[in-house]
């Protein structure tokens, strides 16, 4: 959700009763963060909490001052993603965060866990972003973190709606973790052209790019992807597509509504995305489809023997 987790999709979130995900790097310094934790307290008094993803870069962000707005925030939910977050867990938890780890592997989320983090969101391959290296479904993925985990955890790639959540829960996963469903919302910060598209995707409209590196990416199919594929595929290495895949393109699509403009994430769930409606909307539908699957349609499978028999 790299440069659509701000204040106003967030607060939407949390006020329709979920929980929104402010993205820490979306702000370029820990002082914009800090005033972007502010913007979104303006306008909901309900819990949210922040990404901080954990970047394999030569120049790392600094990590120290973004957790230091993060704490004099008053935020108390973080969600951490990339590399294992020791030093966020040790310097985080004494403050009273509660620190959710996103993982892409079982091993990964037992390290995780290892390492004393209240919960993990396990991301299938289905997932927009970052799916890992192994390729693993949710429907393997999330009964195999079940099976593994005595924390919490959370399903994350695939879910756009009640049925997904009907399934997670019983998959063993404790909630289901959004962000293409969430893009195409009234209130998600990003161009209509965006979310018209979301809506217009199905199942084949995505990229997985960076495969070759070790680095796999799902994007939205479109001319820069289909380009950082060909390359790769050829033989090119990074330096050969840097430029194609350089964040600021990314934003531009957002922010103009050139869908060429450069890459940007989508999942495979943009199949199951017929509309743009607000939050509220959105989660009241999810829930209460949810219950109406559990009670009505799993519920009524079951065949119970009369009385007496």
């Amino acid at each position: 959700m790299q440069w659509v987790g701000r204040a106003e999709l967030v607060a939407a979130v949390a006020e329709a009763g979920a929980l929104g995900m402010l993205t820490a790097l979306t702000q370029p310094t820990p002082e914009a963060l800090a005033a972007e934790i502010a913007r979104t307290r303006e306008m909901t008094d309900r819990p949210f909490g922040v990404n901080l993803t954990i970047l394999p870069t030569i120049t790392p962000p600094p990590y120290d001052e973004y957790r230091q707005a993060i704490v004099e925030g008053g935020v108390r939910i973080v969600e951490t993603a990339g590399n294992l977050p020791a030093e966020h867990v040790e310097a985080l938890q004494p403050h009273g965060v509660k620190i959710v780890h996103k993982c892409t592997t079982v091993r990964h989320a037992l390290k995780a866990q290892a390492l004393g983090v209240d919960a993990v969101s396990i991301d299938g391959f289905e997932c927009a972003g970052h799916p890992g290296e192994d390729d693993v479904p949710g429907l393997v993925l999330i009964p195999r973190a079940a099976d593994a985990l005595t924390i919490p955890f959370i399903a994350s790639g695939g879910f756009g709606d009640g049925r997904g959540l009907a399934a997670a829960l019983a998959l063993g996963a404790d909630g289901i973790n959004m962000g293409t469903r969430f893009m195409a919302t009234v209130e998600a910060p990003v161009h209509d052209n965006v979310k018209q598209a979301v809506v217009a995707g199905d199942e084949h409209a995505t990229e997985l790019i960076l495969r070759q590196l070790r680095n796999t990416s799902r994007v939205a199919s479109n001319a820069v992807s289909r380009e950082v594929v060909a390359r790769l595929e050829a033989g090119a290495d990074f330096a050969d597509v840097r430029e194609l895949v350089a964040g600021a393109r990314g934003r531009g699509v957002y922010e103009t509504g050139d869908l060429d403009a450069g890459i940007w994430s989508v999942g495979l769930v943009q199949a199951l995305v017929t509309d743009v409606p607000t939050v509220a909307e959105l989660v009241d539908r999810i829930v209460d489809d949810a219950a109406g699957v559990i009670a009505e349609r799993l519920s009524g499978l079951l065949v119970t023997e009369p009385a007496g028999v």
